[in-house]
């Protein structure tokens, strides 16, 4: 990846090759950060699409000394809750699980190395069962826990991602693992969830 500062001067001028550079050396990172926000591939597509459009568009916004990636990051985040606000109200089907391609909202939770039927049954149980608790999180909580656990990202930079102070990160980790753990008590050795708000 070339320089982020002179990438920036690029896209700023309006470069269309120094677009596609961005595109193709983020978009990985912005699929994977919307796919577990949304929960599906297909959403995940819509809003990677939207927030490098956004991108294009707020080029010349781009604080100097910021960071490209992390600053994608808050575009997918606002689009992720601005796009969840829109079809809130709307909201009255239920999710087609043969939709989803198999998509396992903590696939590294699970031991992919057993590879027995029950096994393979089990480790469906529980990723149905943490993708339905996860829906139960609001949006800051799911998005703060999915940036934090899924995505490994430091509090600190969260909170720069969020906009919001990273004290309010901590309490919406807290109350987000609090509610995890309600709704997976009987699998909670197994996800590791017991020192997660640490």
């Amino acid at each position: 990846m070339a320089d982020e500062r002179a990438l920036v001067r690029k896209l700023q001028d309006g470069d269309t090759a120094a677009f596609r550079e961005l595109v193709e050396g983020y978009k990985q990172q912005v699929y994977y950060l919307a796919l577990d926000l949304s929960g599906n591939h297909h959403d995940a597509e819509d809003l990677s699409q939207d927030v490098f459009i956004k991108a294009f568009r707020g080029i010349a916004r781009f604080r100097s000394g910021a960071k490209l990636s992390s600053w994608l990051h808050r575009i997918t985040v606002n689009a992720y809750i601005d796009t969840k606000r829109k079809k809130s109200r709307k909201m009255v089907t239920l999710v087609d699980k043969e939709d989803e391609n198999g998509f396992d909202p903590l696939e590294n939770a699970v031991d992919e190395s057993a590879v027995s039927p029950e096994r393979t049954a089990e480790s469906v149980k529980i990723s149905e069962h943490v993708g339905a608790a996860l829906k139960r999180l609001t949006d800051q909580e799911r998005t703060v826990f999915v940036m934090r656990h899924y995505h490994d990202m430091p509090l600190k930079e969260i909170s720069q991602t969020m906009g919001v102070a990273e004290g309010t990160v901590k309490s919406l980790l807290f109350r987000g693992i609090r509610k995890m753990r309600e709704h997976l008590s009987f699998y909670r050795e197994e996800l590791g969830l017991e020192d997660q708000a640490k």
